[in-house]
């Protein structure tokens, strides 16, 4: 399985992924979660995927070969596509689409091939914008009330988020909050694990303009999780019932 997180806020966008995947207990590897399509100073796109690999690594194949091809057009590509919605109902229609065919394929096992992206990104002289993308092709959208989405094992880290973010958090509170989010994931789910991809997008900056892999042995991040887990215990511990 998988979680990952993006977070919508006015000072920009911040995303986290881990890298496991399962298919089964004596078959677990790591694969990258999180790609992004970046025109530097004019567009970023950044996809983080959950759920099937065959069916994301063959949707962003196809995406990546639409966006490289000499004779790209708007309607094609999506680093040409006029905005961020364009964007998202694109990926969408390739993501139904590859679903599609590989569940044919699959027949009795159709069920498996099913799987689910958060785009987010912004193009020069547009909005910010952040969409979670159903295996069907449909979407929403992050928004002021709701301004992060999460995909896979999402409930172990959804009561931080819940309690802390709000469109006015700082990118340094979000990646605080995107990590301890995870931690919470880590700590209840064997199916997701390490290591971590965090990429921050400032706003108008149309790139990605902090790219960082947590490894297991980082001391930062372990740091920050024996501190969480610290003032948990002294919280439990102060509470009257």
């Amino acid at each position: 399985m998988t979680y990952c997180v993006g977070l919508m806020l006015n000072e920009g966008i911040v995303c986290l992924s881990d890298t496991r995947t399962n298919a089964g207990l004596d078959n677990i590897s790591t694969y990258r979660k999180m790609f992004s399509f970046e025109v530097p100073g004019e567009r970023i796109i950044l996809i983080m995927t959950a759920g099937s690999l065959s069916v994301t690594q063959t949707t962003l194949a196809k995406l990546d070969e639409a966006a490289t091809d000499t004779e790209a057009t708007p309607k094609s590509s999506i680093l040409l596509a006029p905005t961020m919605l364009q964007v998202a109902q694109m990926i969408g229609q390739t993501l139904s689409e590859t679903s599609e065919k590989i569940a044919n394929r699959m027949g009795s096992n159709a069920s498996s091939a099913s799987a689910s992206m958060i785009v987010a990104g912004q193009r020069k002289d547009g909005e910010m914008r952040m969409f979670l993308i159903y295996p069907e092709g449909n979407f929403i959208e992050a928004t002021a009330d709701t301004p992060y989405l999460q995909i896979g094992e999402h409930k172990y880290g959804k009561p931080i988020l819940d309690r802390v973010v709000t469109t006015e958090t700082s990118l340094a509170d979000a990646k605080k909050a995107v990590l301890l989010s995870m931690d919470s994931t880590l700590r209840s789910n064997l199916s997701v694990g390490m290591p971590l991809d965090l990429a921050v997008i400032e706003k108008d900056a149309c790139r990605v303009t902090e790219s960082r892999r947590i490894m297991d042995q980082d001391e930062t991040f372990n740091e920050m999780s024996r501190a969480w887990s610290e003032a948990l215990r002294d919280a439990f511990v102060g509470v009257k019932v």
